[in-house]
């Protein structure tokens, strides 16, 4: 509530003809301040004019006015300095350290923001303002929706940069852990990024002539090899035979099998192809971060990922009976994913640690140039009549359900914002 209240000040969101103190002084707000997120009044070096009179101090806003004492602020000369106690409920009288007392105002707002409010914190839908998103004017709406692209980006990087620092600079270790994570495709992510950490490439580029050998490894250390399962094939056998050596000789510990996610996926996502696709681009040595760099343009980027298994899984999708239709690693729209979500960020770390701005603008061009995702979340906001032509778009979209329309945070969402602003001055 109090921190309701502290946007509604900061926002100028009350009712301008009922700002009147406790004792029937008429306030005018020259400046709200500027919010404090640390100990001491809440607003600092705010104006207000009493009574004709003005005063430049700060702002204290408490739910109830007897929170002044229960905090402490009576006998605390910080806040001395504030010139206005802002409250729901006036239920006491407030005093600064020499006894003085401070005006003290109940904050008034309009039933019909209230109403709004009410309404996006208690909804039941996904979208919150999935009935009244219409209403918000195009250029609110294109400027949020940049402004999130690039906030889910920069969180991607952030990510990008903390494995590069673990891994001491080695832009191939980050592209490798990366891109094993994002095979994962949400469902398995965790456990892909496991995979790649517990296997570093240092060790795989020490059998990165033996396709066999890496992939013993791979599904070793993934846990989903099992020397005692009945009826296993040669393939799987050879499989365990490398990787109890192998496990021997480095002192390795596998996952555990239950990491891994495979309830009601279709067998073509699971885990295994995805494992074999990725000891593919190892064998004969890992250089995907290198070959990234050098792509020139999406169709390049694509067929570093357009990869056609070998051997076993050429027709397998799991470890047992031949798949009677082979089909490449990934799909095409499963490849637009993995240009989004691990392309893209690594384009824009690296261009941004190497000061290549070039590459920063890369991965822009490389957003705004491919599909929008095709989800539960996008579709949701695109039925509420929001437009999603990129996955630039889809990205910021995706960024707003998980880091606002979930939490319910929409007071700090720039369309929740403009609603109930909307509502609170009519």
């Amino acid at each position: 509530m109090e921190q309701l209240m502290q946007y509604i000040w900061q926002h100028r969101l009350w009712r301008a003809d009922d700002m009147v103190t406790n004792d029937g002084r008429h306030v005018r707000v020259l400046d709200p301040g500027l919010l404090n997120t640390d100990a001491g009044p809440d607003f600092f070096n705010a104006k207000v004019e009493i009574d004709g009179q003005t005063w430049v101090g700060n702002i204290e806003i408490h739910v109830r006015a007897s929170d002044w004492k229960r905090h402490g602020h009576d006998s605390n000369s910080a806040y001395d300095s504030v010139v206005l106690h802002v409250v729901d409920k006036d239920d006491a009288p407030v005093y600064r350290t020499n006894g003085e007392r401070i005006p003290q105002l109940v904050l008034q707002v309009s039933p019909l923001f209230n109403m709004s409010y009410d309404q996006l914190m208690n909804s039941h839908q996904e979208l919150p303002c999935a009935a009244t998103i219409a209403t918000v004017p195009r250029l609110t709406i294109t400027e949020w929706v940049e402004r999130l692209a690039f906030e889910r980006l920069h969180n991607k990087v952030g990510r990008v940069r903390e494995i590069l620092e673990l891994y001491h600079g080695s832009w191939e270790e980050v592209c490798y852990v990366t891109v094993a994570r994002n095979l994962g495709f949400g469902i398995n992510n965790e456990a892909f990024e496991r995979l790649a950490r517990r296997t570093p490439l240092r060790l795989l580029h020490k059998h990165s002539d033996s396709l066999l050998q890496i992939e013993a490894l791979l599904f070793g250390q993934a846990g989903l090899l099992d020397p005692s399962a009945a009826g296993a094939d040669d393939y799987y056998r050879h499989l365990c035979s490398e990787y109890a050596f192998l496990a021997n000789k480095f002192s390795l510990r596998p996952m555990e099998s239950e990491a891994w996610k495979m309830f009601r996926i279709r067998p073509q996502n699971f885990p295994y192809r995805r494992i074999a696709m990725l000891a593919q681009h190892i064998e004969g040595g890992f250089n995907l971060m290198s070959r990234i760099l050098d792509a020139n343009g999406e169709k390049e980027l694509r067929q570093l990922f357009q990869v056609e298994l070998t051997g076993y899984w050429s027709n397998h999708f799991s470890f047992g009976k031949p798949n009677e239709r082979p089909t490449l690693a990934l799909s095409g729209k499963s490849i637009d994913i993995v240009l989004i979500n691990t392309v893209a960020p690594l384009y824009y770390a690296y261009g941004e640690i190497t000061g290549n701005y070039a590459l920063i603008d890369k991965a822009i061009s490389l957003l705004e140039s491919l599909k929008p995702e095709s989800n539960s979340i996008v579709k949701t906001f695109v039925a509420a009549g929001m437009e999603c032509d990129s996955a630039l778009t889809s990205q910021a979209l995706i960024e707003l359900r998980r880091s606002y329309c979930d939490a319910r945070k929409c007071i700090y969402c720039k369309i929740g914002h403009r609603l109930l602003s909307e509502s609170a001055h009519r």
